[in-house]
């Protein structure tokens, strides 16, 4: 018993000596142990060559086993022997003390070469070998087994993982210290790009160039990248993105500097990389003149309010102080969540109102007991497939939904209104693209009714492509898939669409609005278009797994499936019918399109046609006239084109 309890004392001791003594008073006293282990390994060599365990002790042999850790401690120490922080050894270190004893075990044959040249004395061929076997068994011995004690039966979390902070700036020496002793992370050392820094330490952590970065993930074995680069440009950012999101380790990102300022997070909280990062999007500052013009002191109202881009708008509107904020929700639990969180975070009024767009006397008792000077119409049924397969009801709510709220708002008014459009509605092949696309034109219609009015209402609709994260979108069913452990599912991965965040697309429709003359369809700039196959694959690595060869029998990694594409979709997306036609606006991202309505048209009596199709429900009638009334439109667009560019 006591013997072992000795033994337990002994672990015990050694495992609160690795963990609490200095890094450099233990990097010093593995130097020391080295030196004595390769000393003894060179001795251990002449024992069993001579099978004489006590060999003559020479002059030249003490030179040569003197020699022999001064030449293999430099090169330890090049290597990172001794940056390796022991509870954190990777198996894959061993290769590293293979090529640490090889290299100082050639050098250390050449010095004996010279010395046998200058007459010093002979060394047994297989001494050399002995001692390159023994030196690599003993010194990884030793690090393996102090690994061992300090994570076994000693109540050290094993949960912990490596990881590299990329950046060497104030926000990441005061992320490393949050994190020290914190949480389930522990910092290795720094990585960034000025070289200025590199082989320095900065809060007693070392700070490597980013070009080591897979030499450093195979050597530490790094499970996760935090990225600290909130100070330095867009580009810049995307580019280093770019090169870890390939490393096969989780990346994630420290937040902006402003937002833990404003208490949005604390230092060492590290948020997962948003996919506009990844992407490239360029962003603009808001313009703040028209966002207080559009929202300030004024009386606002929001159809869809517990959608994705609803809810957004919400959150962007309360914090600009409204008099009064309206919300129309269909969902009666999206309306609670939503009006729950706004009234946690500000004491602006907010009325939560249960009901459909497509209810008219529910629309105007909202208008009539709430005078809303700006309405936001962002309830639409928008999944493609579903209103693929829900025809009537793509119908009813995204068309005959827009008409109501907008005929009301005109009768009502509503000084401003703005239709939430989409890129599917240019040259629809889909139900969801083409009652967008009727909605568009309603708007126009009304726009055209209240010209004349003296009291200067404006109608207008604000066009752009896929929110990233929104309820049913892409984005977020990938996440899903790679959590899942895959496949990942691609309908057709040559298939390009936009993306844009969603709190950059509500303070785009905010300020778009505010440019109306009445009539418009403005258009968000969405950049360049992504390819899904590309998407798919950047975030699977963007999680830190690999994307599976699928022409390979190995299973490793996530695989993604091709899946076919479904009714109705398109292969790429479209904002312009003729992008030459698009004005700007005094946003740089906000275009305005070509407002030429629709010459020879009755798109009241169309609605009517349209309306008895929906009350026989007669589905092949409401699609044929749904697209009869676009393809009308697109002859006539083309033939104003031309018109256009003759004159």
């Amino acid at each position: 018993m006591t013997g072992k309890s000795n033994d337990s004392r002994v672990v015990h001791l050694l495992r609160d000596w690795i963990i609490n003594t200095p890094r450099v008073w233990k990097r010093v006293t593995m130097i020391v142990l080295d030196v004595a282990t390769l000393m003894f390994a060179l001795w251990a060599s002449y024992a069993i060559r001579l099978a004489d365990w006590t060999p003559v002790i020479t002059m030249e042999r003490v030179t040569l086993a003197a020699l022999a850790p001064v030449i293999a401690i430099p090169v330890f120490i090049r290597l990172g022997l001794y940056r390796s922080v022991i509870r954190y050894l990777p198996e894959a270190a061993i290769w590293t003390i293979l090529k640490a004893m090889m290299i100082s075990t050639a050098g250390w044959v050449i010095l004996i070469f010279l010395m046998e040249m200058a007459g010093q004395g002979i060394v047994p061929r297989s001494v050399p070998f002995l001692y390159f076997i023994l030196g690599t068994l003993l010194i990884g011995a030793i690090r393996f087994g102090l690994k061992w004690i300090v994570t076994t039966g000693t109540g050290l979390r094993r949960d912990e993982e490596p990881i590299l902070i990329y950046g060497a700036g104030p926000s990441a020496a005061q992320l490393a210290r949050a994190l020290k002793g914190h949480g389930n992370r522990y910092v290795m050392g720094l990585v960034d790009d000025d070289s200025r820094n590199h082989g320095t330490e900065i809060a007693g952590y070392r700070v490597f160039p980013s070009s080591q970065l897979p030499t450093l993930i195979d050597r530490y074995g790094i499970k996760e990248i935090v990225l600290s680069m909130s100070a330095i440009p867009a580009e810049s950012r995307q580019k280093v993105i770019a090169q870890v999101t390939g490393l096969n380790v989780r990346v994630r990102t420290l937040p902006d500097i402003s937002d833990i300022v404003d208490g949005r997070y604390i230092v060492n909280q590290i948020r997962e990389i948003e996919l506009d990062e990844l992407l490239g999007r360029s962003f603009v500052p808001a313009d703040k003149e028209l966002l207080a013009q559009a929202i300030t002191g004024k009386v606002i109202m929001v159809t869809g309010a517990g959608g994705s881009i609803g809810s957004e708008l919400c959150r962007l509107i309360i914090r600009w102080k409204p008099a009064k904020l309206i919300l129309l929700e269909a969902s009666e639990y999206a309306l609670y969540q939503i009006e729950q969180e706004l009234l946690s975070k500000s004491d602006v009024e907010v009325v939560p109102v249960l009901g459909s767009v497509t209810d008219e006397r529910t629309i105007r008792r909202a208008l009539r007991s709430h005078a809303p000077h700006v309405l936001y119409h962002a309830a639409a049924h928008k999944h493609v497939p579903l209103v693929e397969a829900n025809v009537l009801e793509g119908i009813r709510n995204n068309v005959f939904g827009t008409f109501t709220v907008a005929t009301a708002a005109v009768e009502e008014g509503v000084a401003n209104f703005v239709l939430i459009s989409s890129d599917k509605a240019v040259r629809p092949t889909n139900v969801m693209g083409a009652t967008k696309r009727w909605a568009e034109l309603i708007v126009r219609l009304k726009a055209k009714e209240v010209e004349a009015k003296p009291d200067g209402q404006s109608f207008c609709a604000v066009r752009f492509g896929n929110v990233i994260g929104s309820n049913g979108s892409v984005v977020p069913r990938f996440k899903q898939q790679i959590a899942n452990g895959g496949p990942v599912t691609v309908t057709d991965p040559d298939m390009t669409r936009y993306f844009m965040s969603i709190p950059e697309a509500a303070e785009l429709i905010v300020q778009a609005g505010s440019l109306s003359a009445g009539g418009d369809v403005f258009l968000l700039d969405m950049g360049e278009p992504v390819r899904i196959g590309d998407l798919a694959e950047n975030m699977i690595r963007l999680a830190g797994f690999q994307v599976r060869d699928p022409n390979s029998d190995i299973e490793k990694g996530i695989a993604i499936e091709v899946v076919g594409r479904r009714p109705g979709e398109k292969l790429f997306e479209e904002l312009f019918y003729d992008r030459n036609n698009a004005e700007p606006t005094r946003h740089p991202k906000i275009l305005r399109a070509d407002s030429a309505a629709i010459l020879g048209y009755d798109l009241v009596g169309a609605l009517e046609e349209l309306e008895q199709a929906l009350k026989g429900e007669d589905e092949a009638r409401a699609r044929e006239i749904l697209f009869r009334l676009i393809s009308t439109e697109d002859k006539t667009h083309v033939v104003h084109v031309r018109a256009n560019a003759a004159t």
